[in-house]
């Protein structure tokens, strides 16, 4: 199979060819390709039946305005002996979050079936998402990501499985069109697939009843999303992204250790990768593997570098990291296209040219935060070069990350305040002050005073999803602020779980439950790879965050 899909990646990127006179990959993408298709893993499935039939009413304490409540004392199984016919409505939980293809089966009850029955399907992530109304659909994304469908079985008894893949605690069904005749649900499940296979061991006795449970909603997370690459989200977008797989990875190498997954990743987002030679920050494995040649995303293309480097301190796969050495070296180049003489990243050209994104947050000014990801990446780079014997092949780097590290101080850093700031834009940030953290420009005292300052200053940009707040963590250890770094992720991501998540969502404010960036708070992903990376810091820093 592997190779029809070579065969026709080949031609449609020739086909791209016309505005390229080379591919910068040329000689390496087939054998990228089949590296990858020979790393697919296989899913696992398992069969998952609703636990119980539930109502959800309005609460305006609950989280966005739902709460669950049990809609009978009966067993579910008396579910499946009633008739359907005069039913309404009907709202079943399966009790955790499953992705997978759903399938039931009807019957006719003491007669002959003389007509179809015409079901309406509507899977949710949350009870707000079963309960509010799609249409007319307010979102800034495809009405097609919603997960209501209408099934027609025009034959009982049968059994019919939803053809699309479905992500979901909670499903809704209504009858819309009445037979003459009583019928009923004789069974009904998710064969809910993933590729974590192996078990994770549990955390010692002792700790904190809420990091463990942080602990096990990131491992649900994390699963949903490994699926025969690292989804970004099971429930819609369903591809993979290099931001995403950055921080998956990193997860996974501290539990499911589903080492061939990553590895296929890295040599997908190569093989798929744009005739420049520069990375698409997305590919998708459907309905053959392409990449999404209208994106680039600045950051995630340098993420790669670092991901490389992770993975082989990881698994100590010199192979891989060697073969795929080549594109690493090459996004470095982004890096010096926009890099200006006095040592500071060319903001303005660089946010014309590519999608910065950094953070979901209206209004951030990135500027700092570009810098600082360059640098990190810089140096990520040069340590993946030392690993790998090819140092000299990037020797300019060390005197460049000194250079860069010394214009940020000049330009960017605000001794009176103790933050950086960008040079048309004082804002100050949280990203900014990460940044400047995680890519080592800011000493550690310097580090401490603005991460310690920024919860007492006003008008302060704060983060806006799991995707930050991962960074913030990481800044906080690299600080030296162990204590604020547990409190900071016991009180955000345990946040998400006292607000009734089983598994991590894609953005989050304490303050604001409807915040979404697509306009419409249903169609956000209530179970994000992003949102996975607790399970790595509780398992990374055991002394910290199991203590």
């Amino acid at each position: 199979m592997y190779k029809y899909w070579i065969s026709v990646f080949l031609f449609l990127f020739t086909w791209g060819l016309h505005a390229q006179d080379t591919d910068f990959y040329k000689d390496y993408r087939v054998r990228w390709l089949e590296k990858a298709e020979a790393n697919t893993p296989q899913l696992v499935f398992t069969q998952k039946a609703p636990l119980q039939t539930v109502k959800i009413v309005p609460d305006q304490q609950a989280f966005q305005g739902w709460k669950v409540e049990p809609a009978s004392k009966e067993n579910i199984l008396s579910f499946y002996g009633n008739s359907f016919r005069d039913q309404t409505e009907i709202i079943l939980d399966f009790g955790e979050h499953v992705t997978g293809y759903f399938s039931f089966s009807l019957a006719p009850i003491g007669t002959v079936a003389d007509a179809p029955v015409r079901l309406k399907f509507t899977f949710g992530e949350t009870p707000s998402e079963i309960m509010t109304p799609f249409d007319p659909f307010p979102g800034g994304l495809s009405r097609a990501w919603m997960q209501d469908e209408t099934v027609t079985v025009m034959t009982l008894p049968s059994t019919t499985t939803i053809p699309r893949r479905v992500s979901f605690r909670y499903v809704k069904i209504e009858l819309t069109a009445k037979p003459s005749y009583a019928f009923g649900f004789t069974s009904m499940y998710c064969n809910a697939g993933t590729s974590a296979a192996t078990a994770v061991a549990p955390l010692p006795s002792g700790v904190d009843p809420m990091i463990r449970k942080i602990d096990e909603t990131s491992l649900n997370t994390l699963k949903e999303c490994m699926q025969t690459v690292f989804e970004d989200g099971p429930k819609r977008d369903q591809r993979l992204w290099i931001g995403d797989l950055y921080l998956q990875a990193m997860a996974n190498y501290y539990s499911f250790k589903q080492i061939e997954l990553t590895k296929r990743c890295l040599y997908l987002l190569a093989g798929l990768s744009h005739p420049n030679g520069y990375l698409h920050p997305c590919v998708y494995e459907t309905p053959e593997p392409h990449g999404d040649s209208r994106l680039f995303l600045l950051e995630y293309a340098l993420l790669y570098n670092v991901t490389l480097k992770d993975y082989l301190e990881a698994t100590g796969d010199k192979e891989t990291a060697g073969d795929l050495w080549v594109v690493a070296k090459k996004q470095l180049d982004i890096i010096h296209t926009y890099l200006q003489p006095d040592g500071l990243m060319d903001f303005k050209k660089a946010n014309k040219e590519w999608w910065i994104h950094i953070d979901w947050k209206d209004n951030l000014y990135k500027e700092v935060s570009l810098h600082g990801v360059s640098v990190f990446a810089l140096k990520n780079t040069y340590e993946l070069a030392k690993l790998l014997g090819k140092e000299q092949e990037v020797s300019e780097l060390p005197a460049l990350i000194e250079k860069m590290t010394k214009a940020a101080y000049r330009r960017y850093y605000d001794k009176k305040t103790g933050f950086f700031t960008g040079l048309e834009n004082k804002q100050i940030s949280y990203a900014s002050q990460i940044w400047m953290v995680l890519s080592g420009i800011a000493s550690k005292k310097d580090a401490r005073r603005a991460l310690q300052n920024l919860s007492r200053s006003e008008n302060v940009t704060t983060p806006g999803s799991p995707y930050l707040y991962h960074y913030y963590i990481q800044a906080l250890i690299d600080a030296g602020l162990q204590k604020e770094a547990k409190e900071i992720l016991t009180s955000y991501w345990g946040g998400m779980i006292e607000k009734g998540a089983d598994t991590f969502w894609e953005v989050y404010d304490p303050g604001n439950d409807y915040l979404s960036p697509y306009n419409f708070h249903p169609l956000n992903s209530y179970c994000h790879a992003w949102s996975c990376t607790p399970l790595y810091f509780i398992r990374r820093y055991p002394e910290i965050f199991q203590h």
